[in-house]
């Protein structure tokens, strides 16, 4: 039977091994969305292995696996797994280097929430990995809790631009096709692994603190310098209540030529659709919440998924907060705006527990947003941005679960705020509001 490592995804991730590096090695041709390449992955068995699995969806095929430079007795893909069998058992705490060669046309995952991973643009492609596209176009352990280090190497036609996490290591140019070399310092969640390629030109938009940069068509660039031009102050904003930005190599803002129904975000990186781009700033609040998933959601990830309010929650409450700052609506009014909305809504929602189906329902983005307004009200706005800092900071690049945040935030109250997370975070009820909020 296979052990099932989290309930929302049963058909994600894999056990007996924990992986520490991911080096992707692969070429993309646009016309013919035809992905080829070698990954090859370093990792560390947690029990005596004969027999694992990666994530690999049936859309690409594999024509050779090695393990530690032999190869194994036989591998075979069936309902998006890899299955690899060793010629010899690997004790426990033994180091494993598996190769992977694979090719095909990858294709999103139908989810409950729509596609899910790599997808053909008009002229170009992208991925959208959360919670499980990353097997759309690499072999992996697909589960937030996986983190490791990655680079991603990627070749493709000259005419356009390719993007992935962290720093261009390298871009080099040969025989009209370019080959472009990515990799981050900080470990990865395989969801926030990403691909951007597009016609696009790249713009350096800030150099003051933290680098932000732009990845667009040049047509939006006039319409980006209107609608994104708030960011830099929204970034120095962050960094003063959240902590530093945990990431080194800045922050990239992709705007892609297509229309996107949501914005997307990765580990460093934000996309867009050319409709959040219009030169008329209807996007603000969208560009916030990418803006502050940096902090709470790609540094700070959740161990499984029940717990996405610690992502979705954090992300909108920072939208209030920049409203507040940048005199729109203060968080109050938006607390009692939303408030009013979700008693209007069905009271089927459990916050910490919301089901696969509500996963990325509004709700739990609003109730989450409100859960940590009214601990603001609580615990007075110093503690509470004491206390954010502090969360940032001690689960840098680390995965959390609900308790982990409750438990801290018992440090920064004079009183029990049981009563307050029970209320917020575990009754499907919605709670009043205090006449303060």
């Amino acid at each position: 039977m296979t052990e099932i490592i989290d309930p929302y995804l049963p058909n994600s991730g894999n056990s007996g091994y924990r992986v520490s590096r991911y080096d992707l090695d692969l070429e993309y041709k646009v016309a013919t969305n035809r992905l080829s390449g070698t990954a090859t992955i370093t990792a560390v068995t947690s029990a005596p292995l004969r027999t694992f699995t990666l994530d690999l969806s049936g859309a690409l095929s594999v024509s050779k696996v090695a393990v530690n430079d032999a190869r194994p007795t036989k591998f075979r893909a069936s309902a998006g797994k890899l299955h690899i069998t060793l010629a010899q058992e690997l004790p426990a705490g033994a180091a494993m280097t598996i190769v992977v060669r694979y090719g095909g046309h990858p294709r999103p995952i139908r989810s409950h929430w729509g596609d899910v991973g790599f997808e053909e643009l008009t002229d170009g492609a992208l991925v959208a990995g959360q919670p499980n596209g990353a097997p759309t176009w690499f072999p992996c352990d697909d589960r937030p809790s996986a983190k490791a280090g990655v680079r991603v190497r990627i070749r493709t036609e000259s005419a356009y631009y390719a993007v992935a996490n962290g720093k261009l290591i390298s871009r080099q140019a040969h025989a009209g096709m370019t080959t472009w070399t990515y990799e981050p310092p900080e470990p990865t969640s395989t969801y926030l692994v990403t691909l951007q390629i597009g016609r696009y030109d790249r713009y350096p938009v800030s150099e003051n603190g933290v680098p932000i940069n732009a990845v667009l068509p040049e047509r939006l660039r006039e319409n980006f310098a209107s609608d994104f031009a708030r960011q830099p102050q929204m970034m120095q904003l962050f960094c003063e209540r959240f902590g530093p930005y945990p990431l080194a190599d800045g922050y990239t803002v992709v705007v892609t030529d297509d229309e996107l129904e949501i914005p997307l975000e990765a580990q460093g990186i934000s996309i867009f659709g050319a409709n959040h781009c219009t030169g008329r700033g209807r996007a603000e609040r969208l560009i916030a919440h990418e803006l502050a998933h940096q902090w709470f959601g790609n540094s700070v990830t959740v161990e499984r998924w029940q717990h996405i309010w610690l992502h979705e929650g954090f992300a909108c409450y920072a939208e209030w907060l920049w409203s507040e700052h940048s005199g729109g609506r203060s968080a109050a009014e938006w607390a009692r705006h939303h408030h009013q909305r979700l008693a209007d809504a069905p009271q089927d929602l459990v916050l910490a527990d919301p089901g696969v189906a509500d996963l990325f329902d509004d709700r739990v983005y609003k109730r989450g947003a409100l859960t940590l307004h009214v601990l603001r009200q609580s615990i007075g706005d110093r503690n509470f941005f004491a206390l954010l800092r502090d969360w940032t900071q001690r689960y840098r690049h680390a995965t959390v679960a609900t308790d982990d945040f409750t438990e801290l935030a018992s440090h920064y109250a004079d009183e029990s705020l049981h009563p307050l997370f029970e209320a917020w975070l575990y009754k499907q009820a919605l709670p009043a509001l205090e006449p303060s909020s």
